[in-house]
This record gives structure tokens, C-alpha cells and sequence, in this order.
């Protein structure tokens, strides 16, 4: 357990990281990031996301459910959809505001326009951290084998990279809206700090859940897709030519795909 939560804090710490390093990118960029930047980053996170959740999360949900004895696909598949459902309830209930829209997600709320951005991107986190908390809290469980360990620092590897753009998605904004570069910096990585809480937990709980470990697997790659379907791949291929955004939702796929193999 104690290495399984030093593991999970340094994955969950690193990709908190990325995000604030993304939400550097206020320093150097005075307005937004062009269209087709944006469109690239956005669609490489999807890329990545997608195949960290076949690789990193279903198919390990697979083969943890066949090898007690179930049916691979039924807690892959219903783990999925209480994923989405998790998501789609957050979404409905939780105030929220994305970038470049005015339209304001989840219940009535007289939460500021500046909060409701930064939770936009919080909710997003929360399967993430939940996704490597998981990968090592199977590790551990495997008994420290070398190959599950890899395997759970590139998916946390994977899902750092994605969460730079993620993180330059919010303070570049922030910073449109007329805050100073030091807050919102400050605000744009802050809304990475769920995923070490979330992960941490997911490691500290994990005894007691291990029987529904693939469910929870699929859980946090139902959840993901969700993000990917719901919000990343539509901002990605906004305006009239969206070639940019597939370009990178391909690369995000396949870097995504080689990191998991090879380090697996």
C-alpha cells in the first residue's frame, strides 16, 4: 500500500505538473493561442485520452475480470457506461463554464465567470487521477512487477503530456477575461490538483474494491471517453476546416499507444 501511494503521488504529481507548466503558457502568450494550435492540442489530449483508455484501462479490466473467472465484457462494458453516467450527472449538476462559449453548464449558480472556467476543466481531472491511481494500485497488487509499474507510469506519462494543453485551455482564457498572468496561472493549475486527491484516494481505498477492480478500470475509461466525445474532439474541429484536429487526435492515439506498449 505505502509504495502503491509513493508511486500514485509522484504519477498524479507529475501530470499536476504538466498542467501547470500548460498554464505557463500565460507568460509567453499575450491572447489566446491561434485557432489551429488550439485545435491541434486539443485534439492530440483526445488522441492520448482515447488510447489510454483502451490500453491502459479496458483492456487491464479485460483481462483482470477473465482471469477471476467473469465474463471480460460485461464489467468493461457496464463499467463504461456508469463512467458516462458519472460524467453526465457531474455535467447536468455541477455549474460550469467553457472556454469561448457564454453559455453556463450544470445548475443555476452565482459562481463568478472566472470559477466557473476553472471548473470546467476540475471536472475533467477527476477521471484522470482516478485512472493512475488505479494503474498502481494494481501494480502493488501484482507484487511489484517491473511491467505493471511501467505500464502505470506511461499511462500517468500519457496523460501528463495531454494535460499541458489542458492547462494552457485555462489560463489563456483567464487571462482574455482581464486577469493578471500570475493568477491565472495560479487558477490554471490549480484545476489539476483533483487528480493527486483523486488518485490518492482511489490507491487508499483499493483494498476494499479490489473484487470490482475492472469496473472500475472501464469506470475511469467510460468517464474519459465521455470528456473526449463530449467536449475535446467538438472543440477540436470548430470552424470550417478540421483537418488540424484530426491531424492530432492521430498523433495524440498513437503516442499514447507506443508509450503504453513499449514501457508495458
Amino acid at each position: 500500500m505505502a509504495r502503491a501511494l509513493l508511486w500514485t503521488a509522484a504519477g498524479t504529481g507529475f501530470t499536476f505538473l504538466m498542467t501547470s507548466l500548460g498554464s505557463g503558457m500565460v507568460f509567453f502568450f499575450r491572447k489566446n493561442m491561434s485557432g489551429r494550435v488550439q485545435k491541434v492540442l486539443l485534439g492530440f489530449a483526445a488522441g492520448v485520452m482515447i488510447a489510454a483508455s483502451v490500453w491502459s484501462l479496458l483492456l487491464p479490466a479485460i483481462e483482470e475480470a477473465e482471469a477471476s473467472g467473469q465474463p471480460g465484457w460485461l464489467p468493461a462494458a457496464g463499467g463504461i457506461i456508469l463512467g458516462i453516467a458519472f460524467l453526465y450527472a457531474l455535467d447536468r449538476l455541477i455549474p460550469h463554464l467553457h472556454p469561448g462559449t457564454d453559455k453556463t453548464e450544470g445548475l443555476a449558480s452565482s459562481m463568478k465567470r472566472t470559477s466557473l472556467l476553472v471548473m470546467a476543466v476540475t471536472l475533467h481531472n477527476i477521471p484522470e487521477g482516478m485512472a493512475v491511481g488505479l494503474s498502481f494500485a494494481i501494480a502493488a497488487r501484482q507484487g511489484g512487477d517491473a511491467a505493471s509499474y511501467a505500464s502505470a507510469m506511461a499511462l500517468a506519462l500519457g496523460i501528463g503530456i495531454q494535460n499541458f494543453p489542458e492547462g494552457a485551455a485555462i489560463s489563456l482564457p483567464l487571462r482574455k477575461e482581464g486577469f493578471g498572468a500570475g493568477k491565472a496561472f495560479l487558477l490554471g493549475g490549480a484545476s489539476g490538483i483533483v487528480e493527486p486527491v483523486f488518485g490518492l484516494l482511489t490507491v487508499l481505498v483499493a483494498g476494499a474494491i479490489m473484487p470490482f477492480m475492472p469496473w472500475l478500470l472501464s469506470f475511469a475509461a467510460g468517464a474519459m471517453l465521455y470528456v473526449v466525445v463530449e467536449e475535446l474532439i467538438p472543440e477540436a474541429h470548430l470552424g470550417e476546416h478540421s483537418n488540424s484536429g484530426t491531424l492530432g487526435v492521430m498523433a495524440g492515439f498513437i503516442l499514447m499507444m507506443v508509450l503504453d506498449v513499449a514501457l508495458g
